[in-house]
C-alpha cells in the first residue's frame, strides 16, 4: 500500500466512524429523547390504557366480532390487525376474490344488522394498511341497532355516544369524519358494563403487549 493512501486512507475511516456515532447513535438518542419529552403519548404508540394496563393503540385496529360490540373495517392481514404484517389484500377490483369477499361481509352485517339497510363501504373493503383503527360515522351508526339490542339500552343513547365521539377533518379540512372503534367500545362499555374478557380482545393485541411488556 503506498504512503498516498494510507496518508488518504485513515482521515476517511475516522471521518466514517464519527458520521456512524453521529448519525446512527447521537442524532437516533437525541430525537427519541426529545419526542419522549414533548409527545410521550404519541412516542409510546398512542396507547389507550384502563388504569395503567394498555388496551390497545389509537393506531392499529382490533378484531372485535361480539355483537354487543362495534365492529371496524375488515383486515386483509393474517390473523386480522396484525401489526407485524401490514398489508392490503393487494386485489383488484376486477377480481373474483375481492367481490366474493365483499359478498360475505355483507351477508354476515346483514344476518347481525338485519333491516334492509344500505351497508357503508368502509365495512365492506379492507383498508391498505389493513390496520385502520377508525371506520365512518355512517358505519358506526349502521350497527346502533345491533348493539344497542344486545345491551339492552336505547338506540338514541348510543347516536349520542358515536356523535360524541366522532371526530372531525384535521385543521377542518384534511381527511374525513371518523370514529375510534377502540374508544367507542370502552365508552361503551363505561355506560352499558363490560362485557366478558372472553368475548372482548382487549389487551389481546401480541404485538402491541410484545412491545410493551407490564405496561
Amino acid at each position: 500500500m503506498s504512503t498516498a493512501i494510507r496518508e488518504n486512507l485513515k482521515p476517511a475511516l475516522i471521518l466514517f466512524g464519527l458520521l456512524t456515532f453521529a448519525t446512527g447513535v447521537l442524532y437516533p438518542l437525541l430525537v427519541t429523547g426529545i419526542a419522549q419529552v414533548v409527545f410521550p403519548g404519541l412516542a409510546g404508540g398512542s396507547l389507550v390504557r384502563q388504569g395503567h394496563l394498555p388496551v390497545g393503540s389509537r393506531l392499529i385496529g382490533q378484531d372485535f366480532h361480539d355483537p354487543a360490540y362495534f365492529w371496524g373495517r375488515p383486515s386483509a392481514t393474517t390473523p386480522p390487525y396484525n401489526a407485524a404484517a401490514s398489508s392490503g389484500s393487494n386485489l383488484g377490483p376486477s377480481n373474483p376474490a375481492l367481490s366474493q369477499a365483499v359478498r360475505d361481509r355483507a351477508a354476515r352485517l346483514r344476518a347481525a344488522d338485519s333491516g334492509g339497510r344500505s351497508i357503508p363501504a368502509d365495512l365492506l373493503t379492507a383498508s391498505g394498511s389493513g390496520l385502520d383503527p377508525h371506520i365512518s360515522p355512517e358505519a358506526a351508526l349502521f350497527q346502533v341497532p345491533r348493539v344497542a339490542r344486545a345491551r339492552g339500552i336505547t338506540e338514541s343513547r348510543l347516536r349520542e355516544l358515536v356523535n360524541r365521539l366522532t371526530e372531525g377533518r384535521q385543521l377542518g379540512v384534511l381527511g374525513e369524519p371518523r370514529v375510534n372503534v377502540l374508544e367507542l367500545n370502552l365508552a361503551l362499555d363505561q355506560i352499558a358494563g363490560r362485557r366478558s374478557l372472553n368475548s372482548c380482545p382487549y389487551s389481546k393485541n401480541d404485538t402491541i403487549m410484545r412491545s410493551n411488556p407490564g405496561g
